[in-house]
């Protein structure tokens, strides 16, 4: 689990482009069982997506409901972007879409998050996606998390979260269920021991 991105961090003290894992003992019920991308990490506070709670929403719904497209331009939408799963990125701003995608799209609005990762947060990628122009890999979210100053911190100190550095496999991919358990088996955590040691059966 020592790994080396990870001491760098942990220098830095700031954990962007890392996995925060919601323990057992989590107090609030919104983090239950939650995987989060930590999008920004700095002095000021912190900013991340829950990578694994679905919304009911459809993709090609939320295009018709934003008037990207109409009914008949939705049955054609392509696969991929018919597809495209839309999740609970949080308890903040939940009206607002964020979509964390691979480098190969890019406008104005566009920030680079850590690597291959970006955050778009603007129509624009939606009507890419929805034509088939998006990125190769995205994860559509409405609503973020966010902490203000030392709030994070004192949080994992309290044994709130466990932290990892991000697979981009994982974030990207669609098994959006299985997410928590696969993440914590990652970093070789067994979560039936975590959940005994946090006296949950």
């Amino acid at each position: 689990m020592n790994m080396m991105g990870s001491d760098m961090q942990a220098k830095s003290g700031f954990l962007d482009h890392q996995f925060l894992i919601a323990m057992p003992g989590m107090q609030d019920e919104r983090f239950a069982r939650s995987v989060i991308y930590l999008c920004a990490h700095s002095e000021e506070g912190a900013m991340g997506i829950i990578i694994n709670q679905l919304q009911e929403l459809d993709f090609s719904d939320l295009l018709i409901q934003l008037g990207i497209l109409d009914e008949k331009q939705a049955i054609r939408l392509p696969t991929k972007a018919r597809d495209l799963q839309i999740c609970n990125g949080g308890p903040v701003d939940r009206s607002r879409g964020f979509v964390l995608h691979s480098d190969d799209y890019m406008v104005e609005s566009t920030m680079p998050v850590a690597g291959e990762i970006c955050l778009t947060a603007t129509v624009d990628i939606l009507r890419a996606i929805s034509a088939g122009r998006g990125p190769r890999h995205a994860l559509m979210a409405l609503g973020y998390s966010g902490w203000g100053a030392g709030q994070l911190e004192q949080e994992i100190a309290e044994n709130g979260w466990l932290t990892c550095p991000a697979n981009i496999d994982l974030l990207f991919d669609g098994d959006i269920d299985n997410k928590y358990d696969r993440i914590l088996a990652l970093i070789g955590v067994n979560p039936t021991h975590l959940s005994t040691q946090a006296g949950h059966a």
